[in-house]
């Protein structure tokens, strides 16, 4: 899957969750404004908005009592991890086959990450999300170790 596609998902996905949702959404069918007819661009704003009801109810029941939506109660951490990769996956192959269909915006796209979606994500730890593109060749006896982040090798 592409990169791009990947990481505006994800980032979408992220927005999802913070009160500035309504900023992603408005990227998202701005872009989709650019290529698609209008009936379609206003499913993909109902959809959205459909996932981020889905998000926040899996929030909400991955919560400990009273505490902010998100905080694992030990029960259902699960499930909500697998409420976020189904919403990830789907908002993923939606933008890859976007992208598929229409490459020249992949230009738009990058900028709707960097500019727009970025900014709404919350930072954890100091960092935010971002795509980390990677590629290495390895030959003959030669080893390749890659991370986007932390990495820590034992070799025996």
């Amino acid at each position: 899957m592409d990169p791009l596609a990947v990481a505006v998902g994800t980032a979408l996905v992220g927005a999802m969750a913070t009160d500035s949702w309504q900023q992603a959404k408005r990227a998202l069918v701005a872009l989709w404004r650019r290529v698609r007819p209008e009936a379609e661009v206003d499913t993909v704003g109902a959809e959205f908005g459909q996932a981020r009801t889905r998000l926040l109810a899996a929030l909400e029941g991955g919560a400990a009592p009273g505490a902010a939506p998100g905080v694992d109660s030990g029960v259902t951490s699960g499930a909500v991890s697998g409420v976020v990769a189904a919403l990830e996956t789907d908002w993923q192959f939606r933008l890859h086959l976007l992208l598929r269909e229409h490459p020249d915006l992949a230009g738009e796209l990058r900028r709707v990450l960097d500019a727009e979606l970025t900014p709404l994500l919350p930072e954890e730890g100091g960092t935010r999300g971002g795509t980390v593109v990677m590629k290495a060749q390895a030959s003959g006896s030669g080893r390749v170790y890659q991370a986007g982040r932390d990495q820590h090798i034992t070799e025996r």
